[in-house]
């Protein structure tokens, strides 16, 4: 028996994806003891009111103990254009990168504003 395989992200889409994740830069706005601001930039993605990044994340340390630590990251996106719901593929892989490079494998627990494609998320190790 052959299981016919269908891809759910379209070729193109994924090029998009590839191009965004790989343009992707961001930079520190703000350190604290327990909290840290980036400012994310994305190719052709601009916050339209200041024509700057794209968004912005926040990741905010739990430290109270060491028993069960959570890291809170917030990402905001600015750029209506990923407000759309034909973007949110694209949005949840910005988030996920965002993850991996600025958390890392940290249990963290992750909110992500980006109009209707708004959503919570809990990354966990165990």
């Amino acid at each position: 028996m052959t299981d016919k395989i269908i891809e759910a992200v379209s070729p193109e889409k994924q090029q998009e994806i590839e191009r965004v994740i790989h343009g992707m830069t961001f930079t520190k706005n703000f350190r604290s003891a327990t909290a840290e601001e980036w400012y994310l930039f994305l190719p052709c993605y601009s916050d339209p009111r200041s024509g700057g990044a794209a968004g912005k994340t926040m990741i905010h340390y739990n430290l109270y103990g060491n028993r069960e630590i959570f890291i809170n990251t917030t990402v905001i996106i600015d750029d209506p254009v990923l407000h759309k719901p034909d973007a949110h593929l694209l949005v949840y892989a910005i988030a996920d990168e965002l993850v991996n490079r600025l958390v890392g494998y940290a249990d963290t627990l992750l909110s992500v504003h980006a109009g209707e494609n708004s959503y919570d998320a809990e990354y966990k190790q165990k």
